[in-house]
């Protein structure tokens, strides 16, 4: 996927061989506001492999969230193509074949953490009862057992902290079953404390199922400890700096963040973002 640039970022190459979970081409999209139009995404290229754990990364406006709700067919880009292991966004999510875990938790107050963990299955399974697809849920109680949540199976919403509800929230998406999961910033409400021990179960369960995930944070810690790649995007209008490849070994833990290789490669980054974001080689 991947070629190393002498400023220590990949640069994504177009002849891999290996099958694009994701890939996006040319992408454009702008916004039309009172002020005028903005571009949000110009020229965006992007290929995930599948299994893989990609977190888009880069200051605030600079079109991540964006470029995630395109790939998830909630916006409609101006120009360019995405393919979703080889369909379409619109066909991928007919097929049930994305997950999508948003900010906020988004449970049903007046369901328990079960209930809520396997509301999309639920919610597949009445709007497709032929059940066509390829696409099986996952075990909830395993899901919900593997982020800490084993003895909450009954609990409602409000009896949880903020960190067991989003946790809830990320189990949901992976019991869907679907093969892409895409999260937008599903720790940005969190304290740091918690933020880290909820990192640790998502590497855990990811671990376990290794599903194609694209993550988007503000978190350059975040991103290197939890990713094989980090894409690294320049303020307006949105564009590709360049991959820095993470190659950390797996499995990862909180003792591998105190290593010379993790902050070497929270330092690429940091780097890359500088370039990105004044322009300079």
């Amino acid at each position: 996927m991947s070629k190393q640039s002498a400023a220590g970022a990949a640069a994504i190459d177009p002849t891999d061989a290996a099958p694009a979970g994701v890939a996006v081409t040319g992408v454009r999209k702008t916004f039309r506001t009172r002020r005028g139009e903005f571009v949000a995404l110009q020229n965006v290229d992007l290929t995930v492999r599948p299994g893989h754990f990609v977190t888009l990364f880069g200051p605030s406006g600079c079109g991540k969230s964006t470029l995630l709700r395109i790939i998830a067919g909630l916006e409609v880009a101006d120009a360019g193509a995405v393919s979703l292991f080889g369909d379409a966004p619109a066909v991928a999510a007919k097929k049930k074949n994305i997950g999508w875990i948003p900010q906020s938790s988004a449970l049903l107050p007046w369901d328990s953490i079960r209930s809520n963990a396997t509301l999309s299955d639920r919610v597949n399974r009445r709007a497709d009862r032929s059940r066509t697809t390829a696409r099986a849920p996952l075990d909830a109680d395993e899901v919900l057992g593997e982020l800490g949540l084993g003895d909450f199976l009954d609990s409602r919403p409000s009896q949880l902290s903020g960190g067991m509800m989003q946790r809830a929230s990320i189990a949901r998406g992976f019991v869907q079953g679907a093969p892409l999961l895409l999260m937008d910033e599903p720790f940005s409400a969190l304290d740091e404390l918690t933020r880290e021990s909820a990192r640790v179960q998502l590497l855990r369960l990811w671990e376990h199922y290794r599903k194609t995930v694209v993550f988007v944070t503000h978190s350059v810690e975040e991103a290197v400890a939890l990713s094989d790649e980090v894409v690294v995007m320049s303020p307006r209008p949105g564009l590709i700096a360049g991959v820095v490849p993470i190659d950390l070994p797996r499995p990862r833990s909180t003792i591998d963040e105190d290593t010379p290789a993790f902050w070497d490669a929270v330092r690429r980054v940091k780097e890359l973002l500088r370039t990105g974001w004044t322009g300079e080689e």
